[in-house]
């Protein structure tokens, strides 16, 4: 069942015009903020375990209802192909030299400031959501179904979700996202690694590089894809950035030059190609078993 959701999923996507499950869970999340938010970590705890305790309520429910619906609802937890449309809008402008067109469209996957981005910013942007939402939309999720079912899948997406609305380090949020965060770390570290290795496999190198730089990432879980990326193109990912105008530095990962449009498109392939081989994976779990 995985592997058919998985390739279901690739297949067809989720139609763009459906309001989404997950936009349902953004709603959830952000009035329970509102109401619970006492800047405490026991209310993000609290909501956590809530959380999942829905996901585990309605997966089953769902999965009662037979192998196809089950199938069905198991691709709106899974971003394959709408990682891989919304990451090829931004290279087919780029590649085409319209760069206000690309840095428009790679403003809709990145939080980073993107309106003074050169060809290689908005390809390094591009390629690093690429390879952390290869994590947090494709792999986690799919081992959360291949291990738990469809509370698993669920549960994972609605700790991401949780962690992208509310797992902040502000002093609004510090405090009751705490708990979101670390579950969201938690969920993440097996696939980060899982997806790492598979980014590796799928350029023909990365392994090094991974090995080398994904501990100076901000994130436990976050430079493990990306720095196999970096390295399976042989090109230099991160640096500085800029959010709302404020400066920032992320990691250097990787050698080499920084991309340009030609390794967008690289990259492209190497995903997808690490796309089949989770397919292979999970298609063969349950003869490993």
């Amino acid at each position: 069942m995985p592997l058919a959701a998985l390739i279901v999923e690739a297949g067809i996507g989720y139609p763009r015009r459906w309001w989404h499950p997950v936009m349902g869970v953004g709603a959830l999340i952000a009035g329970f903020e509102r109401r619970w938010n006492r800047r405490r970590r026991l209310e993000g705890v609290i909501l956590v375990l809530l959380l999942v305790a829905l996901s585990i309520v309605l997966g089953r429910v769902i999965e009662r209802m037979g192998t196809i619906v089950t199938v069905l609802a198991a691709t709106t937890g899974l971003a394959q192909r709408s990682l891989h449309d919304h990451v090829a809008a931004v290279a087919r402008p780029l590649a085409a030299g319209d760069l206000s067109a690309a840095r428009a469209a790679v403003a809709m996957i990145v939080g980073r400031d993107t309106d003074t981005l050169d060809e290689a910013g908005v390809a390094t942007a591009a390629i690093e959501s690429l390879a952390e939402s290869f994590c947090d939309g494709v792999v986690a999720p799919a081992l959360g179904l291949l291990l738990f079912g469809l509370p698993g899948l669920f549960a994972v997406k609605a700790i991401n979700t949780a962690d992208s609305m509310v797992g902040h380090r502000t002093p609004e949020l510090c405090a009751f996202g705490w708990a979101l965060a670390r579950a969201d770390d938690i969920v993440n570290f097996v696939p980060a690694r899982i997806a790492g290795a598979l980014i590796a496999l799928a350029g023909r190198g990365g392994w090094r590089e991974m090995r080398r730089d994904a501990p100076s990432h901000a994130s436990p879980n976050g430079g493990w894809p990306e720095a196999a990326m970096a390295g399976a193109l042989g090109r230099r990912l991160g640096g500085a950035v800029t959010y709302d105008g404020e400066p920032a530095q992320r990691a250097i990962l990787g050698d080499g030059p920084r991309p340009d449009a030609r390794d967008l498109a690289r990259a492209l392939v190497i995903y997808r190609t690490a796309c089949l081989l989770l397919w292979m994976l999970v298609g063969l779990f349950p003869w490993l078993g």
